[in-house]
C-alpha cells in the first residue's frame, strides 16, 4: 500500500502541519482525527488496515489530517471568541492547504469528509458548510452542537454565542438554510452518520437526521447496539459506510 508522509509550516495557523496519505487512487477520504488523535491515530486504531481492500484495489485515497482542538473548542485557556476563530482557521487550512494537495494528487471526482468522535463534527461541518466540494459525508459517534450539555459533557464555549458559533454548529445553521444552491449540492450528498444506543449524543444525531428529513435531504442513520464511541465499533463500521 502507498503510504506518504507530508508535512509544511502553515501560514494560516502559524505552525507546521503533519498529514498522512494512504493509496493511490479512488475517491479521496478527508480524515479528521479525535479530538485528543492526530494524524496518526487512524492508522494506530486499525481503521487503515480494515480499508486496506479498498485502499488497495485503487478505491479510495485516505489524506488523515492532524488536529488542532487543543488549540481550539478545548483550550480553555482561550476566550470562546477566540477558540472559534482559531477554529476558522484551521478551517481554511483544510480549505486552502490540504484540499489543494489532494486535487493535485488525485483527480477523482468525489470527495469523502470522514471522522469519529469529535472528527465526525468536523466532517459534518465542513461538509454541510461548503457542500459542493464533497459527495460524501461518513461521521461515527459524532456530536455536532459543541454548546450541547449532556451528561457530563458541557458546552464547549462557555454560554458564549455569535454568528461564528452558529454557522459551525450543523444542528443550528441547517434549522434555517433556504440556499436552493446550498441545499441542492447538500441533496445529491451521501450522508452516512452511526452512533451507538448507549452512547451520549445519540438524541443529537437524531435530531440531526430529523432536520435533514424535514429539509428533503436523503442520509442514513445507523443506531448500533450498546456503546459504539470507541475503536473496536469504528473498525466495523469503516468497511460498511465509507
Amino acid at each position: 500500500m502507498n503510504r506518504e508522509y507530508h508535512r509544511w509550516h502553515s501560514p494560516r495557523l502559524g505552525r507546521d502541519m503533519e498529514l498522512l496519505i494512504f493509496g493511490h487512487a479512488g475517491a479521496k477520504v478527508l480524515v479528521f482525527p479525535t479530538r485528543d488523535g492526530r494524524f496518526w491515530e487512524y492508522e494506530n486504531l486499525g481503521l487503515v488496515r480494515r480499508l486496506a481492500p479498498k485502499i488497495e484495489a485503487g478505491h479510495l485515497q485516505l489524506y488523515c489530517v492532524d488536529s488542532v482542538d487543543h488549540e481550539t473548542f478545548y483550550c480553555f485557556w482561550r476566550r470562546p471568541a477566540d477558540r472559534v476563530a482559531r477554529h476558522l482557521l484551521f478551517e481554511e487550512y483544510i480549505l486552502n492547504e490540504v484540499m489543494p494537495l489532494m486535487a493535485s494528487k488525485n483527480s477523482h471526482d468525489c470527495t469523502i469528509a470522514h471522522g469519529c468522535s469529535l472528527g465526525a463534527y468536523h466532517a459534518v461541518n465542513i461538509a454541510f458548510r461548503h457542500p459542493q466540494l464533497f459527495r460524501k459525508v461518513a461521521a461515527f459517534s459524532g456530536r455536532y452542537d459543541l454548546t450541547l450539555k449532556v451528561d457530563q459533557f458541557g458546552d464547549l464555549l462557555e454560554g458564549h454565542y455569535d454568528d461564528s458559533v452558529y454557522f459551525n454548529t450543523p444542528t443550528h445553521f441547517m434549522v434555517s438554510l433556504s440556499d436552493e444552491w446550498r441545499l441542492q449540492h447538500l441533496r445529491r450528498m451521501e450522508i452516512t452518520l452511526a452512533i451507538g444506543a448507549d452512547d451520549p449524543f445519540l438524541g443529537n444525531n437524531r435530531h440531526l437526521s430529523q432536520l435533514l428529513r424535514l429539509m428533503g435531504i436523503g442520509h442514513s442513520l445507523h443506531v448500533w447496539n450498546g456503546r459504539a464511541h470507541e475503536g473496536h465499533a469504528w473498525r466495523r463500521m469503516a468497511p460498511l459506510y465509507v
